[in-house]
């Protein structure tokens, strides 16, 4: 034995380190999906992980239980489809297999609490939107005033970028 080399190389005294996390919030636009190939190429190349995200907001219909009952239900399976189609994305792109969460809520409100219950989440990927009504609310928000930001770093990539753009930059 090397008197020099006093680690110990037991399985249980190696600590493993959660992977970075790029969560991505999904929504089925596709500026949300430029967002996941960005956050899949960054994930590539830094070792990381992708997260997808689906948040179902609350619905109009309290008073009518069986069909706000309904629309949830509708809502879930639709969030499922979307998180499972771009999984297999995100997985031809990565190699791995990305988390994939869903919540109901509103949705700052739902992103800031999972950010705060998941320390492996190292960065919220957004692309802002191209349309007329401007670059999206999560946007909107992170480039409001400071009491609404993320305790994590943001990356807003704009919702625009080419695959060969995504390439490069990321």
């Amino acid at each position: 034995m090397n008197d020099k080399d006093t680690s110990d190389r037991s399985p249980a005294s190696r600590q493993v380190e959660p992977l970075r996390k790029f969560l991505v919030v999904v929504d089925g636009t596709p500026e949300s999906e430029v967002a996941l190939k960005f956050a899949a190429r960054r994930a590539l190349h830094t070792s990381g992980v992708v997260a997808l995200f689906a948040i179902l907001e609350p619905g109009d219909f309290q008073h009518w239980l069986g069909v706000e009952s309904i629309m949830r239900e509708e809502a879930r399976q639709e969030a499922e489809a979307i998180l499972h189609r771009l999984a297999a994305q995100v997985n031809d792109l990565t190699g791995r297999l990305p988390e994939l969460i869903i919540r109901e809520g509103k949705k700052a409100e739902q992103l800031k609490e999972l950010i705060e219950e998941d320390s492996s989440i190292a960065i919220l990927v957004l692309a802002a939107g191209t349309g007329k009504e401007g670059p999206g609310p999560l946007v909107q928000l992170v480039a409001s005033a400071a009491e609404n930001a993320f305790p994590i770093p943001v990356t807003v990539v704009p919702g625009s970028l080419t695959d060969e753009e995504i390439e490069v930059l990321a």
